[in-house]
């Protein structure tokens, strides 16, 4: 009902940029949050970043001041600027949209299917 596509993955060297960008679609009217979320090997799946309606974003203390989130409504997707990436940045990276409100109803919760990021040291 909802489809969230993730790009922008890749392997970078430490110390080096990504931009993830991610698109949802599925005859949509309002996404409430939109946010990025990554699960690294072996750990539990974290919260990145994420951003409401308002624009009022929040970060994870591991990448503030590393990592800048936007998002734009008309177009419904959201982005994630990654600087001065590090090896422990390495993970799965996943678009999360919350609360959807489409054409056909309510989604609480919609997850894209995930792009690997690689930092090497």
């Amino acid at each position: 009902q909802v489809q969230l596509v993730e790009s922008g993955g890749g392997l970078v060297q430490a110390g080096g940029s990504l931009r993830l960008s991610c698109a949802a679609s599925g005859s949509i009217f309002r996404i409430n949050v939109m946010g990025w979320y990554r699960q690294a090997p072996g750990k539990q799946r974290e919260l990145v970043a994420h951003i409401p309606g308002g624009g009022i974003t929040n970060y994870a203390d591991s990448v503030k001041g590393r990592f800048t989130i936007s998002r734009d409504n008309a177009k419904n997707t959201v982005d994630l600027q990654m600087t001065s990436l590090k090896p422990e940045d390495t993970a799965v990276y996943y678009c999360n949209a919350r609360g959807v409100y489409t054409s056909r109803g309510f989604v609480s919760d919609a997850w894209g299917q995930g792009t690997l990021v690689t930092v090497s040291s």
